[in-house]
C-alpha cells in the first residue's frame, strides 16, 4: 500500500488537509497529515531548524513514502529527500519555493510583515482572518477559504513565530537536478505567494519533472481548488 505524507505550510496544520484525506483514503492509499513541530500539539524543537524538523518527520517514515507538501511543506519534503533520499518514494511539490527569496533586507521585511500583527497584540484568528483571504484565487472553493482561516487561527503564535523565520533559511536550489524520484510540481495561477514561474523553473532543473497550472488557483491551493488539486495529484500517482 503506498503511502501518502501531506505536509503543510507555515500557516497551516493537518486539518488543511481534510479534503485530501478522505479523497485518498477512499482510493486505497494509506494518508497521514502530519503536524510540524509545534503544530498541533505536536512537541516542538529546538533549534528549530529545517535539519530538525526533517529528522522528526524521518523517525515517523517507516518505508518509502510519497511527500506531498504544500508551501513550506514543499521546503520539508526537499529537505527530506536531500538528507534522507532513501525514505522518499516520489515528490509533490505545491505553491512552494526551492529558495527563500534572496534580496538586501527581504527576509528582515518579511518577518516583520508576518510577525508584526503578533508584536501589536492581534491573535493568531485575527491574523488569519485578515491574511487568509488575500491568498485566494479567482476560482476558489469558498469552504476552502474558511478551512484555511480556522485551521491558522489554531497555530501556537510562538511556532507560527519560529516558522516564519525558518523560511528565510531554506535553499535547496542546488539539490534539484539531483532528485532521482518521480516528482510533481503544482503551481496556482494567481498565486503570488509561490509565482507559477517559480514552479515552473524548479520543474526543468528536476529530471522527468511533471509541471501543472491550476487557473485561477492562489496559493491556498489545496484548500483553494481541492477537487483540481485531488485530480492532478491522482493521475500522478497512478502512474508510480
Amino acid at each position: 500500500m503506498t503511502t501518502l505524507y501531506f505536509l503543510h505550510g507555515v500557516g497551516g496544520g493537518r486539518a488543511g488537509w481534510d479534503g485530501q484525506l478522505l479523497h485518498f483514503s477512499e482510493r486505497g492509499y494509506r494518508c497521514v497529515a502530519w503536524d510540524q513541530p509545534g503544530y498541533g500539539g505536536t512537541a516542538p524543537v529546538e533549534p528549530y531548524t529545517f535539519e530538525r524538523v526533517a529528522e522528526a518527520l524521518r523517525r515517523q517514515i517507516e518505508e518509502p513514502a510519497v511527500l506531498v507538501g504544500h508551501s513550506m511543506g514543499g521546503m520539508v519534503a526537499q529537505e527530506i529527500y536531500a538528507r534522507f533520499p532513501d525514505r522518499v518514494r516520489a515528490l509533490a511539490l505545491t505553491f512552494t519555493s526551492s529558495a527563500f527569496p534572496a534580496g538586501s533586507g527581504f527576509a528582515h521585511q518579511f518577518v516583520a510583515a508576518r510577525t508584526g500583527p503578533l508584536d501589536q497584540g492581534k491573535s493568531m484568528a485575527e491574523i488569519a482572518a485578515g491574511l487568509m483571504p488575500t491568498m485566494r484565487g479567482t476560482k476558489s472553493d469558498p469552504a476552502g477559504v474558511e478551512l484555511a482561516r480556522r485551521t491558522m487561527a489554531a497555530v501556537p503564535p510562538d511556532t507560527y513565530r519560529k516558522a516564519v523565520h525558518l523560511l528565510t533559511t531554506f535553499d535547496r536550489r542546488e539539490n534539484l537536478p539531483k532528485i532521482r524520484v518521480p516528482t510533481l510540481l503544482v503551481a496556482g495561477s494567481d498565486d503570488q505567494v509561490a509565482p507559477p514561474a517559480v514552479l515552473e523553473k524548479m520543474s526543468k532543473r528536476i529530471p522527468g519533472a511533471q509541471y501543472v497550472l491550476l487557473e485561477g488557483c492562489g496559493h491556498l491551493g489545496p484548500m483553494d481548488q481541492p477537487d483540481a488539486f485531488n485530480t492532478v495529484l491522482e493521475r500522478f500517482l497512478e502512474h508510480l
